[in-house]
C-alpha cells in the first residue's frame, strides 16, 4: 500500500441482501486509496452494481459498514456521500436531465443553490475540462453516446466530488466512444486527482486499473494489481470471465516461444515479437 495515500473508502464487512434469505453481498471487506483507479469486475448477478448502489447511498447494509474518508456513513450524514460521490451511468440517454448540455451540467449546481454570476464560469471550466464546451447549446438528441458520457462527465465535475464512480459506462457506447471514456478515466486520475471506480466487463478497460477487485456470488474472490488478477486463467474461466485480447496473444505465442513473456503491455509484447523475428 502507498503509504503516501489515505484511504478514501472502506467496506468493512459489509453485508446486503434484498431479501433474508439470499445474500447479494456476503462479508465484503476492501478499502480504496484516493486517486486510485479501481476496477470492479465479476459475472452478471455477482454484487457489482449493488456494491455501487451500496457506495451511493441508495442502499443501506444489513450489517457492516461504510467509510467515506473516515467518516462512518449513516443516515445521519448521508449528504456527505452525495457531496463527494458523482456517479456516470450505463445508459448515456437515462442520464441526462437538461434540454441542453448546458442545462445538464447546471442541473447539480442549481440544486447546491451556487449563485447564477458564478455558475456560468464552473460550467465553462468543467466541460473545457472534457472537451465539450462546443457543445454546450445542443440538444440531448443531437449528441453522441460517447458525448453524453461527457457531458455527464462534465455535470460531476461541476460539483467537484473526491470520487467519481463509472458503472458498466463503456457497455453502450461505440468502440471509439469507449476508447474515449477509457482515456478519460485515466485523464480523471491523473490531471484532476480524482478517485475513479469502474464497475466493468470490459477486460481491455481492466489494464490500466491500480487494482482490481473480484467478484463471484456476493463474495470477493480475488484483489490485487492486473497483472497478479490474470495469472489464473482456468480461475477466471470458472467465473465466466476472460483475459485481456493483449494477454491472449501473449500467451498463445508464449505456448510456442518461451521468450514470448505473459503481457498485459501492449509495447512490450511488440518489443518481444520483433526480437523473435530478429
Amino acid at each position: 500500500m502507498n503509504k503516501n495515500k489515505k484511504t478514501i473508502v472502506e467496506f468493512k464487512n459489509i453485508t446486503f441482501g434484498y431479501n433474508p434469505e439470499v445474500m447479494v453481498l456476503n462479508d465484503i471487506n476492501f478499502s480504496i486509496l484516493e486517486n486510485e483507479y479501481i476496477c470492479i469486475i465479476g459475472h452478471n448477478g455477482s454484487g457489482k452494481s449493488t456494491i455501487s448502489k451500496v457506495l451511493t447511498g441508495l442502499l443501506k447494509p444489513m450489517s457492516g459498514e461504510l467509510y467515506i474518508k473516515d467518516n462512518l456513513i449513516d443516515h445521519t450524514n448521508i449528504n456527505f456521500i452525495r457531496s463527494n460521490i458523482g456517479i456516470v451511468f450505463q445508459n448515456p440517454d437515462n442520464q441526462f436531465i437538461g434540454i441542453t448540455a448546458e442545462d445538464d451540467i447546471a442541473f447539480g449546481l442549481e440544486n447546491r443553490r451556487i449563485p447564477q454570476e458564478k455558475m456560468k464560469d464552473i460550467i465553462i471550466q468543467a466541460a473545457k475540462s472534457v472537451e465539450v464546451d462546443k457543445l454546450l447549446s445542443l440538444e440531448s438528441q443531437k449528441l453522441s453516446g460517447g458525448e453524453k458520457q461527457r457531458v455527464a462527465i462534465a455535470s460531476i465535475l461541476a460539483i467537484n466530488p473526491s470520487i467519481i464512480i463509472f458503472d458498466e459506462s463503456t457497455s453502450m457506447l461505440d468502440p471509439k466512444g469507449k476508447k474515449e471514456l477509457k482515456e478519460l478515466m485515466l485523464f480523471l486520475r491523473d490531471k484532476k486527482d480524482k478517485t475513479v471506480i469502474s464497475i466493468t466487463h470490459d477486460m481491455e478497460e481492466v489494464i490500466n486499473a491500480d487494482k482490481v477487485i473480484v467478484l463471484n456470488k456476493g463474495k470477493i474472490a480475488s484483489q490485487g494489481k492486473p497483472e497478479v488478477i490474470f495469472t489464473d486463467e482456468d480461475e477466471l474461466k470458472k467465473m465466466a470471465l476472460d483475459f485481456p485480447f493483449i494477454l491472449k496473444i501473449a500467451c498463445g505465442l508464449n505456448k510456442s516461444n518461451s521468450k514470448i513473456k505473459r503481457t498485459l503491455n501492449r509495447s512490450e509484447l511488440v518489443k518481444n515479437i520483433c526480437q523473435m523475428i530478429k
